[in-house]
């Protein structure tokens, strides 16, 4: 078992599952994480390139899906719900109010500087720079989740940085059409800041399972993602309201190149491979760590480019092969590590079985 955070990891209720169980559920949890990821980005470019210009309600649709969660939530038999607890005390309903709020709050601005990054970026250029979400993860693991920075990850972060480095100076890099130099470098700074918050809140996240909530069940984890995504829906809706974007936007369908039907599938679809994606990420921090949930969602991003090559026939230069190539070095130097942390984890489990045979054999 992939293991990056042994205090959780040991009292997770997916150790009861058998092996293969355990994979299926993981190999599921990233299906969603790739695919509602990479749909989510290439969605959400289609909609500034057919004339799309509200960058609150490309925020507002990034959570407004949530209400598709109830269904797994209320469809999840209470004998079925995986419980364990490791402490008998269940923090106050104000406590994780004001966990979700922050939190919360924390998504709506981390989902605005993803909006107004990719309003100036190409698809492939702002995946490639949110790539760089990995390395801050690592940072934010080992602050907040006491994860170790071994050699093999801390030669991931110097590979990731080198390729969001090349992508800042690479004269070349493309954005779509119209955009200034200076905007492209405003989306460049809100996709890196969008980055560090996101690998931020998985550590928070992560975080809050073991210290606050303190109940391990998929069902709380259901819960967290909907009432985060609750307030920050709300707080977009807000700041549509607050900024007079929402005057425009009967317009914006109007003016929207390929319909008004388009346009409403557009902004719907979006929504639902956003939460296709959360499901996937909040499962893996619940069934691994947040570290394996960035690791993944990084190969997603990595991936992201070619889909955009496809469909968009974004430019691929020499830089951003490069950049992309160290995206995935990157990538591999993780999972290399995760293959370690399992090697290591079986073996001292091995062990322990065998002490333990050894010294029942004794008191016989």
């Amino acid at each position: 078992m992939l293991i990056q955070d042994e205090n959780l990891t040991d009292r997770s209720p997916f150790l009861k599952l058998r092996r293969w169980q355990w994979w299926l559920l993981v190999a599921i949890n990233i299906l969603f994480l790739i695919a509602g990821q990479a749909a989510a980005v290439l969605l959400g470019r289609f909609y500034y390139d057919q004339g799309g210009n509200s960058t609150w309600m490309a925020t507002f649709v990034q959570t407004a899906g949530f209400p598709i969660l109830c269904i797994p939530l209320i469809f999840l038999h209470p004998s079925q719900k995986l419980e364990t607890s490791t402490s008998s005390t269940y923090p106050s309903i104000k406590i994780v109010a004001l966990l979700y709020f922050v939190l919360g709050l924390l998504v709506a601005g981390d989902n605005m500087l993803y909006s107004v990054g990719l309003l100036y970026l190409s698809a492939s250029t702002y995946s490639l720079i949110c790539a760089t979400q990995l390395a801050f993860n690592a940072v934010f693991s080992y602050l907040l989740n006491s994860q170790k920075l071994t050699a093999l990850i801390l030669n991931s972060v110097v590979i990731l940085s080198l390729s969001a480095a090349l992508i800042a100076v690479n004269e070349d890099s493309d954005g779509p059409s119209g955009v200034s130099k200076g905007k492209y470098l405003v989306g460049f700074i809100c996709t890196l800041g969008a980055s560090a918050l996101y690998s931020l809140l998985l550590s928070l996240m992560q975080l809050s399972f073991q210290k606050v909530l303190r109940k391990e069940t998929y069902n709380v984890v259901l819960e967290m993602q909907i009432y985060t995504s609750l307030v920050a829906t709300c707080v977009s809706i807000a700041g549509m309201f607050g900024s007079g974007e929402w005057k425009g936007l009967q317009d914006e369908m109007k003016g929207f190149k390929s319909g008004r039907v388009s346009y409403v599938l557009t902004l719907v679809w979006t929504a639902v491979s956003w939460q296709v994606c959360a499901v996937g990420v909040v499962g893996l921090i619940f069934a691994v760590s947040s570290l394996f949930s960035n690791v993944i969602s990084t190969l997603s991003l990595a991936i992201t480019p070619l889909a955009a090559l496809l469909v968009f026939h974004d430019e691929m230069n020499g830089v951003k092969v490069i950049a992309m190539l160290l995206a995935l070095c990157g990538f591999c130097s993780y999972i290399y590590q995760n293959y370690l942390d399992d090697t290591k984890a079986r073996k001292s489990e091995s062990q322990s079985h065998t002490d333990d045979v050894i010294q029942e054999s004794h008191h016989v």
